[in-house]
């Protein structure tokens, strides 16, 4: 069976063949396995996957994307539990997570505008700390006076 075989949002069971720090490598079939990241294990933070999953334990995954180039398939566990009750998800708050995005100073959302897209978290963290150390100095800069 080739990587085309698995359509992305399929879910299939397979059989973890081996962990590392960073996921799980899962056999779908003979010939095919995928890669479930670390991130992709639970729903909860996973400080070690040897914690959670153990090799030669069958498991179900839904298949997140394939790459018929290099053959890579991208796994998820996390997508096929149901979410644990408590917990906050998006969907709930509201459209773009409305309740409760501007409890900081005003000039945290002003920057929104000037970044239309998608923003990784790498990124937001960046503009956050950035924006912070400003208003630490001016903060500072007020004490002084």
């Amino acid at each position: 069976m080739s990587v085309t075989q698995y359509e992305v949002g399929s879910i299939v069971e397979g059989k973890i063949t081996g962990l590392k720090p960073f996921g799980a490598f899962v056999a779908l079939d003979e010939k095919n396995q995928g890669l479930v990241h670390i991130s992709e294990v639970a729903h909860g933070y996973v400080k070690d996957i040897n914690e959670v999953l153990s090799v030669g334990e069958e498991v179900k995954v839904k298949v997140k994307s394939v790459d018929s180039d290099s053959g890579k398939i991208s796994l998820s566990i996390r997508a096929t539990q149901p979410a644990p009750e408590g917990s906050e998800q998006k969907s709930d708050r509201g459209p773009r997570g409305g309740g409760g995005g501007n409890r900081g100073p005003k000039n945290f959302s002003s920057n929104n505008n000037k970044n239309q897209g998608f923003n990784t978290l790498e990124d937001k963290l960046k503009d956050w700390l950035k924006q912070s150390n400003e208003i630490h100095a001016d903060l500072n800069k007020r004490a002084r006076k």
